[in-house]
């Protein structure tokens, strides 16, 4: 069985001007305040979701 890699997220910039999809994705990644960091698999879904707000987040692998 193999190691899934993980990757860890962190909102570094405000949602405030961001657009309502940006928002949601966002959430959806399960970040809600600024500084807040979270651990995902390293996954096609979750690698769209940070390519679609690169400028509102850190990705650590």
């Amino acid at each position: 069985m193999t190691k899934n890699k993980q990757i860890k997220v962190t909102l570094k910039k405000s949602l405030i001007g961001a657009s309502e999809t940006q928002k949601r994705t966002v959430k959806g990644l399960g970040l809600s305040k600024l500084n807040a960091t979270v651990t995902h698999y390293d996954t096609p879904i979750i690698r769209g979701m940070v390519n679609k707000v690169p400028h509102l987040l850190c990705v650590e692998e």
